[in-house]
């Protein structure tokens, strides 16, 4: 007797199945007819899915190998060549690329009764009774913000990348690699012991010329910036600051006292007198302020809202010579009279004065040197650092 074939059988097509046929998924197993309406909406459903997924392929790379690659790691590449300098080199590039600067932003007699002259061009010696100029240093950096002279008559140069000392018996200049707040020189004053104090626009240092050594710093200075330094009766270092004031012990390189209360506040130039009295110049005016109690007890009207940035008495301490960006005014201490004005002058801008030095009055203005012969008030520009 012949079994009939099954239906499922008889009707399976020749060409053999393949081979996941044979061994369908555990879900697979058994048979599901779908109603003709269903087949309709379901493959347009499965049409829509499709249609929407082909934007994503080709996504489909980059999500396989975070499926198998959960943290990829990526080549080290060392970042784009910089637009913009930094702001040191921006600041150094600037310098170089601007038209030049004749400023001179520093006079310093010597033991020698020699005149140096600073600008941002360079340093010169000057006899400064003819006006010759004996010899110009070779600096690597010319921006120069400050002079000083210590007791081996030895000359420091306060630059803007650090400080430099000159050997007037060899001409020797050495680079001096000290670590200070700030490469950025403004200030120098040698006090009575002889040590070197640098002032820069983030704080003070202490230096002993004779060893060559950095002895301390004072990086915390209320102000910030040293902008000018003076010593008062008792030996004490006073600062002028971005912020007013302030009384420095040289014994131990510590903060004494502030004082604020300044008109205009920014103190650009400092001198003291044989009274106990400290001049300060500022953008609203010349103030002077007693050293012992810190009170600013005076104000000079005739040069009440003038922009003061240069200061220096006469040999007999008994008239002061006040430089401001409108000229150069000699002052009667006593009365703050104006006594005299100096006129036809390079600019009207006074940076540095030198009383009394070759028989002469010399004055650095923003546009260069000039001189002034006693007793007179016409200035005549000298040729060093000159347009």
């Amino acid at each position: 007797m012949v079994k009939p074939v099954p239906r499922s059988i008889a009707h399976t097509p020749a060409n053999p199945a393949p081979p996941w046929a044979t061994s369908p998924p555990p879900m697979a197993r058994g048979r599901c007819r779908i109603p003709r309406q269903q087949n309709r909406g379901w493959f347009s459903l499965v049409g829509s899915l499709v249609l929407g997924a082909l934007p994503l392929l080709p996504l489909l790379p980059l999500v396989a190998q975070t499926l198998e690659d959960p943290a990829p790691t990526y080549p080290l590449a060392p970042p784009p060549a910089g637009i913009d300098p930094l702001p040191s080199q921006r600041e150094t590039q600037q310098l170089q690329t601007l038209v030049p600067d004749y400023r001179i932003s520093a006079l310093q007699p010597d033991h020698e009764g020699k005149l140096w002259a600073a600008s941002w061009q360079g340093v010169a010696r000057l006899d400064p009774e003819t006006g010759r100029v004996l010899s110009v240093l070779n600096l690597p950096n010319t921006v120069v913000g400050a002079l000083a002279q210590d007791r081996s008559h030895r000359l420091w140069v306060g630059t803007y990348e650090g400080i430099k000392r000159v050997d007037l018996r060899t001409s020797e200049i050495t680079a001096q690699n000290f670590t200070l707040p700030s490469n950025r020189v403004l200030s120098l004053l040698v006090d009575r012991r002889g040590y070197l104090w640098v002032g820069s626009d983030r704080g003070l240092a202490l230096i002993s010329p004779d060893q060559g050594l950095l002895m301390t710093t004072l990086q915390k200075l209320p102000g910030v910036s040293a902008n000018a330094l003076a010593l008062d009766q008792r030996g004490q270092l006073w600062v002028g600051t971005l912020a007013g004031l302030v009384q420095v012990d040289t014994a131990r390189a510590s903060v004494l006292r502030t004082v604020s209360d300044i008109p205009g506040q920014l103190v650009q130039t400092l001198v003291a007198d044989r009274f106990e009295s400290l001049w300060i110049g500022t953008p609203a005016g010349l103030m002077v302020m007693d050293t012992t109690t810190g009170e600013v007890y005076r104000s000079v009207t005739a040069l009440k809202d003038q922009n003061v940035t240069s200061l220096r008495f006469d040999r007999d301490l008994d008239r002061l010579w006040v430089g401001t960006d409108r000229g150069l005014f000699l002052i009667n201490p006593y009365n703050g009279a104006i006594e005299d004005q100096i006129l036809n002058l390079p600019s009207s801008e006074v940076l540095a004065i030198s009383p009394n030095t070759g028989n002469k009055l010399w004055i650095g203005t923003r546009e260069g040197l000039a001189w002034v012969g006693m007793g007179r008030n016409q200035a005549r520009a000298h040729f060093t650092f000159s347009p």
